[in-house]
């Protein structure tokens, strides 16, 4: 994307986990084996590529983040925010991001 002046905004919901897996992994065999991740920290993999990262933690920040985001898409250069989702249940028909 930075090659090509691509700017978009990419948001990644990161629970530290695989967990649309882990809801039918945990559910056919009992164990969540291999979904349970450390927590990445994908908006420097963005920033090394030579893009911007930025981390959201809570809601509060959410506004503001968003809002340098869209300024430094509109400079040129492409955006991920890697917003860090609090572990949750999951359950049957639900979308986990």
């Amino acid at each position: 994307l930075v090659r090509h002046g691509i700017a978009v905004i990419a948001v990644v919901g990161n629970d530290a986990g695989w967990t649309q897996i882990a809801r039918e992994q945990v559910k056919m065999l009992g164990d969540d084996v291999g979904t349970v991740l450390a927590r990445s920290d994908y908006d420097q993999v963005a920033t090394a590529l030579g893009g911007v990262g930025l981390q959201i933690h809570s809601m509060a920040q959410m506004p503001q983040t968003l809002a340098r985001a869209r300024e430094i898409a509109r400079s040129g250069k492409p955006v991920l925010i890697n917003v860090w989702l609090a572990e949750s249940t999951f359950r049957e028909g639900s979308l986990s991001m």
